[in-house]
């Protein structure tokens, strides 16, 4: 009797059916996978935060000028791919008056850029 109610409650965890809290048995594994995602993702914004911040004129010129050393290095430590470059620093001109007050709106934008 105990087996068939192990096997049934092990057999409805992996049904195909939609369900709001997923499969229950890999909880415990998707918990850590978010605590994981969530340091790599604070740990690089950080890295983003610090280089905007400290060289936030000179980004703000990068921007201006359609690049530079410090934009480069700040779209690195976002993960904004080489091949969006181009196409992301032209979005950053044409919100310029957003960033001139605002250091966190650039930071989030670059980080939204990298994905």
């Amino acid at each position: 009797m105990r087996l068939s109610i192990t096997a049934l409650i092990v057999l409805s965890a992996c049904a195909q059916e939609a369900n709001h809290i997923g499969n229950p048995v890999l909880l415990p594994l998707s918990g850590l996978s978010t605590v994981v995602g969530n340091t790599a993702y604070n740990q690089r914004r950080g890295r983003v935060e610090v280089i905007v911040k400290t060289n936030y004129d000179a980004i703000l010129d990068d921007i201006d000028a359609g690049g530079g050393p410090v934009l480069t290095e700040a779209m690195d430590a976002a993960g904004v791919p080489e091949a969006d470059r181009p196409t992301r620093i032209i979005q950053l001109q044409s919100d310029m008056g957003l960033y001139v007050q605002n250091p966190g709106a650039l930071v989030v934008a670059l980080m939204v850029y990298g994905g």
